[in-house]
């Protein structure tokens, strides 16, 4: 059966206290939406609608970045997630198949829920994701007899009995597109806070002969975000949750709660982890490696065998092979280092080749930007890079070439050549004594004139 996502999104998020739309705050340094929409593409979805409101512009750019078919409608007022939902019937008007209704700060769900949903779907009308609060507090509850769900109360509406429920709605649903629009439709807003409910489809639905059951998953998985607390909560949660994965996977991390991770990041098993380590988007380190303390990665790649850090900083872009040495630092954005190579003190790579087993000298700086345009430097397998050299692109040093230490090289440097580019050096004798003379006496008239 064909499946359409209906995410939420369009809350402003007054709590966060913040000008960027609710669901675009991040967790694992990917926005919470991301999250919501990662879950979804585990249905492998025919469509994907996300309902905006504050911040349209903002919440698109991420959810057409993240899947360039996501269909964006606007909720002008927010007058309830009934009328969110409602939303989105022009876009899916003609579509057939079961709508999954998600929620863009609830980045914690998981694809095997996803699919119990759907399973659940094939019995009956409605399926309702639900969960045992831990503190039911002003969650939705529940009303069940046996394994039918007979309605859904919220907590302002609730009987002191109702209250009492810990079977509690996440929001989170599975109908027939044409039977959830149709039951929207029928949704009033008689109640305490005047507003649309979702929840009220449950109630219409049974009173129409129709069939609705819920599907219980772990109340971590329901966990929503409306405050700058509860954010810092969920990115605890994700990074224990990870850090524990990978200690799984066999992978060392030798100080677990100081390495950050990213919701993307890909660690081989064997592989060492120091201390005070993160991890941004798109990081992929193969089996083997070590990543010592107090370095940063983001957007690179690092083969097996390879040592990064201590205190290195890999940008978009770093590629490291196998054997290669990055050491501490070091920076490197958009550089391929073939095996063996060896960076390993205080040097800037960028927008280059370097060539396998090659060492490149402390200090060594690729000068890669002229002010307006990036250029790129070639270094030869085995070359000898002299410390504190100044490579100024575009420029090639050939297979096995040596440069000077302190040298800038402007010119390309053939294979086997040695390049010396610096002034000669010219000693003055008994000069720095005059010198310092001179400057302690215009410092003593200085002082004098005070």
């Amino acid at each position: 059966m064909s499946i359409a996502l209906v995410i939420l999104a369009a809350g402003k998020g007054t709590r966060m206290e913040s000008d960027l739309p609710k669901v675009l705050h991040p967790i694992a340094q990917v926005p919470m939406l991301v999250h919501a929409m990662r879950a979804g593409a585990a249905l492998d979805p025919d469509r994907v609608v996300i309902v905006a409101g504050h911040g349209a512009e903002a919440v698109t750019a991420v959810a057409e970045a993240e899947d360039e078919r996501a269909e964006i409608v606007v909720q002008a007022e927010q007058l309830g997630t009934a009328h969110a939902v409602r939303q989105a019937r022009a876009v899916l008007n003609g579509f057939s198949g079961d709508v999954v209704v998600l929620y863009g700060d609830t980045p914690f769900l998981q694809p095997e829920t996803l699919g119990r949903m759907i399973a659940a779907r094939k019995r009956r009308d409605l399926v309702v994701l639900g969960f045992q609060a831990g503190d039911p507090a002003r969650y939705g509850r529940l009303l069940t007899q046996g394994d039918e769900l007979l309605g859904i109360v919220e907590y302002k509406d609730a009987t002191e009995t109702e209250r009492a429920i810990t079977l509690c709605n996440s929001g989170l649903l599975a109908c027939d597109a044409a039977t959830l629009f149709d039951l929207i439709a029928a949704v009033g807003k008689d109640n305490a806070a005047g507003e649309y409910y979702l929840t009220d489809i449950v109630a219409l639905a049974r009173a129409r002969g129709l069939s609705a059951s819920v599907v219980s998953c772990d109340e971590a998985e329901t966990m929503g975000i409306n405050s700058r607390q509860e954010l810092a909560a969920a990115e605890a949660v994700f990074q224990s949750r990870a850090r524990a994965d990978l200690l799984t996977s066999g992978v060392m991390l030798m100080a677990p709660d100081t390495v950050y991770l990213a919701q993307d990041t890909v660690i081989g098993r064997d592989t060492v982890v120091e201390p005070h380590v993160v991890f941004g988007p798109g990081v992929t380190v193969e089996s083997g490696a070590t990543i010592r303390a107090f370095s940063h990665l983001e957007g690179c790649h690092v083969s097996r065998g390879a040592t990064v850090g201590p205190y290195a900083r890999l940008r978009p872009g770093a590629e490291l092979a196998e054997d290669t040495r990055v050491g501490n630092f070091v920076e490197i954005k958009n550089a391929q280092v073939a095996e063996g190579a060896k960076i390993n003190h205080l040097s800037y790579i960028g927008d280059a080749t370097v060539g396998a087993a090659a060492n490149i000298g402390a200090g060594t700086i690729t000068c890669n930007y002229d002010g307006v345009m990036k250029h790129h430097t070639t270094i030869g397998a085995g070359a000898f890079i002299g410390s504190n050299t100044m490579l100024v692109a575009p420029v090639t040093v050939g297979d096995r070439a040596m440069t000077a230490t302190g040298s800038v090289i402007t010119r390309d440097v053939d294979a086997d050549a040695l390049a010396v580019a610096r002034a000669k050096q010219d000693n003055k004798p008994g000069r720095a004594r005059k010198l310092f003379e001179m400057l302690k006496a215009r410092k003593a008239r200085r002082d004098e004139g005070k």
